[in-house]
């Protein structure tokens, strides 16, 4: 299972598939996971807040191959926050569709207020809190961690998800992911300090 949809299923509940997070936080978070899976499969680079595409073969998967395709249209834009900006907004249909397509969720419409809305429903209680339970089993040993792993606990923070990954040990945790996530790759932890600023932004602009 790919970046985002780990993302995507922490970001909603195991059992009934509703938002733990509003829809713009949501959608921050889901946009530089798919920016995330580019870089872990080595086809961008992030620098100094700019993206630079270093491998123009198509990913393989599909929705991946879109992104790359959308920044390669578009390369006179390298700013990593505008594409979080830009990508956010489709950025839940796009992966709440891939992990339909896997299975690993049922797409279901309902009508309110003479709107219809789409939910994900997970097919499967336990896969579908499987990410949740592997960055907690990550937090609670004292054991290398995967890049694509370290990459989720660090969108996960950013987008303040993780008191629905840990259980206890709050603050004892904490520092267990802090330092966790000092082993991130230098362009994946500016990913994820971008997104924590996005995150913040929004917030702010919110309360204005």
């Amino acid at each position: 299972m790919l970046l985002a949809d780990e993302f995507f299923l922490i970001a909603h509940d195991d059992a009934t598939g509703k938002p733990r997070l509003n829809p713009g936080t949501a959608g921050i978070g889901l946009a530089a996971a798919l920016l995330g899976e580019l870089l872990l499969f080595g086809r961008i680079t992030l620098d100094s807040g700019e993206l630079t595409i270093v491998d123009r073969r198509p990913p393989p998967d599909a929705l991946a191959h879109t992104v790359l395709d959308q920044l390669a249209g578009e390369a006179q834009h390298r700013q990593i926050r505008l594409w979080i900006d830009f990508l956010r907004y489709g950025a839940a249909e796009s992966v709440g569709e891939r992990l339909a397509r896997s299975g690993a969720v049922r797409r279901h419409e309902y009508r309110r207020m003479l709107r219809t809305t789409t939910a994900y429903l997970p097919v499967d209680i336990n896969a579908a809190a499987w990410p949740g339970t592997r960055l907690r089993a990550l937090v609670d040993r004292d054991e290398p961690a995967e890049q694509p792993d370290l990459t989720l606990l660090g969108l996960v923070g950013a987008t303040n998800l993780t008191r629905e990954v840990l259980w206890h040990g709050r603050s004892e945790a904490q520092r267990r992911i802090d330092q966790l996530l000092t082993n991130l790759a230098p362009p994946l932890r500016e990913l994820v300090a971008h997104t924590e600023a996005a995150v913040g932004a929004a917030v702010l602009s919110h309360r204005q």
